[in-house]
């Protein structure tokens, strides 16, 4: 009785350690070898995420930092990022697996979907409160950061209804502040309140409207809700994306009226914008600030400011004249955040070794779940091609796009490929793209004569024009490696490799472009033209990212 009793309590043990660890994964510590931001001497340098991570929300919880981000289109989608100093930042996961509706998500709907989270702690859970333009405003619910997250449930549908941020007030009332998508809505530049149920699930009234910017701050949106010494405030950007300001509103009372002031623009310095962002403190007390910048190509890329309060406003930035308006910093010493940690980035390089593909990678839709596996056994990603959309006029509608974000101004990315296509049909292809609203690609492509290497550029993807694809060589191994060198402004340039050694330039260069409301991206596919009962596939055996050499 005494070892059976035994044998259940390390049984619970085991139960309670394991659950743990399901909460907590371990995420390896990645360093970037094209992009750091840590200095290494105590200070640090703008922008700490040079990758398109469009508007940042972020929250402290003890000495734990944790950041969302919007993700439009792209799934898995709302990332999540954790850091300790709030310079260096890893990707631990996602909030959502799927996006709904997940029938209308299983198509591309570029700049649709995901648009500016906010996330809180409270009651030892965490909130994320995301807008889809088109549908209504979302919650998903976690006790770990990582994850796993809850289904996302409506709070209140509608069209138009976006950057929700929410605020528990001392009183045990719950509030919910928005904005207005004018493409949606019919109107925007104007901020609301509205109050929520105590679960925070659903909106209880149609909104107190608490600022109108339209006079002095056009298209103000992307809010973010707090309160600080009996003031509440408001934090949003107004003017535009590349070329607006930060404001900052408060109040006695959560209707207002309010007081305004502009906290920040982009003064002499070269960081336009700056957009929307988190106020974030530190467990020591420092005061910090996290916001955007629209660098067009590689998307909406990450700052952190310094910021203090003064009588009761904050200065958000370096306040040259002392005017109580800051401008951005691009050097400045690291947060204090009780001690130094090491390094760390999010990742972007893949061995493909483990049992997961890495956490860097989304589909252009809903995935299906025979687009691709980790073959364990081989360590490789192995895609299986999967048919275009009928009606499909080229790869902007094309959802079985693996990809991830810019994460330099200049980079080199290399894959090692081998291709497998069905030889009793024509046009399987597989390889390495650049996807925005116009794409090229380098990939191995199956003719009745054999493997091609092709070379494809389509100009205005976005607007449904036609690929150019260019026959470069004949191919007599199915091995290949595929290397992207990107210098500066997003310039360019695909190569190949027989051994891996010596590289042949393919192609032109070709002049990355946005997506839509997000920066190029690099990926991988594997796609075929008709319909098979038993399709081709590609193994990737490894996905690098360099410095140009």
């Amino acid at each position: 009785m005494n070892s059976n009793r035994h044998l259940f309590f390390i049984a619970i043990l085991c139960l309670i350690v394991y659950g743990t660890f399901a909460q907590q994964p371990v995420t390896e510590r990645y360093v970037s070898k094209v992009w750091r931001a840590d200095l290494g001497n105590g200070t640090y340098k703008n922008p700490v995420l040079n990758a398109d991570y469009s508007d940042p929300d972020a929250v402290r919880v003890g000495d734990d930092f944790y950041m969302v981000a919007s993700s439009f289109d792209a799934v898995p989608g709302l990332p999540v990022l954790h850091s300790k100093d709030l310079v260096n930042w890893q990707l631990i996961g996602h909030a959502l697996k799927r996006q709904p509706p997940f029938d209308h998500f299983s198509k591309t709907q570029h700049g649709n979907g995901v648009w500016a989270p906010a996330i809180r702690y409270h009651n030892k859970t965490y909130y994320i409160y995301y807008p889809d333009p088109d549908f209504g405003i979302y919650l998903t619910k976690a006790k770990h950061p990582a994850g796993p997250w809850s289904e996302p449930e409506l709070v209140e549908a509608g069209k138009g209804l976006i950057d929700p941020c929410p605020l528990w007030d001392d009183d045990g009332r719950n509030y919910l502040i928005y904005a207005y998508a004018g493409s949606r809505a019919g109107i925007k530049s104007v901020l609301a309140v509205k109050l929520l149920n105590p679960e925070g699930t659903k909106t209880l009234d149609e909104g107190v409207l608490v600022y109108d910017g339209h006079e002095t701050d056009p298209t103000v949106e992307g809010p973010k809700f707090y309160k600080r010494n009996g003031f509440y405030y408001i934090f949003a950007p107004a003017g535009g994306v590349a070329t607006g300001w930060q404001l900052v509103l408060r109040s006695k009372h959560i209707y207002g009226p309010y007081e305004r002031k502009v906290v920040m623009d982009q003064g002499s310095g070269p960081v336009n914008g700056p957009h929307q962002g988190a106020w974030v403190n530190t467990q020591t007390g420092e005061d910090w600030f996290l916001h955007f910048q629209d660098k067009g190509v590689y998307g909406r890329v990450v700052h952190l400011q310094p910021m203090k309060w003064i009588n009761d406003w904050p200065v958000i930035g370096l306040d040259k004249d002392g005017d109580g308006k800051g401008e951005p910093v691009l050097v400045y010493r690291k947060p204090n955040a009780g001690k130094q940690y090491a390094p760390c980035s999010p990742a972007e390089s893949d061995e493909f070794n483990g049992p997961t593909l890495g956490l860097q990678w989304q589909w252009q839709a809903n995935p299906k779940p025979v687009w691709a596996f980790m073959h364990a056994q081989k360590g490789v990603l192995r895609l299986y091609s999967d048919q275009l959309p009928e009606g499909a006029r080229n790869y902007w509608e094309l959802p079985n796009i693996l990809m991830q974000k810019f994460p330099a101004d200049e980079f080199m990315a290399t894959v090692k490929l081998t291709f497998s296509p069905n030889e009793k049909i024509e046009n399987e292809k597989a390889g390495l793209i650049v996807m925005g609203q116009s794409y090229a690609s380098l990939a191995i492509k199956r003719k009745k004569e054999g493997n091609f290497l092709v070379y494809t550029v389509c100009e205005a993807a976005a607007k449904g024009r036609p690929e150019t694809e260019n026959a470069l060589t004949k191919l007599k191994a199915a091995q290949l490696f595929l290397r992207l060198s990107v210098r500066k402004n997003g310039i360019c340039n695909f190569f190949y490799s027989l051994d891996g050694m010596k590289f042949e330039p393919a192609g032109d260069t070709f002049q990355a472009e946005p997506g839509q409301w997000i920066g190029a991206k690099m990926g991988l596919f594997c796609s075929r033209e008709t319909k098979i009962n038993d399709s081709g596939y590609a193994d990737f055996d490894w996905f690098r990212v360099e410095p140009i050499h």
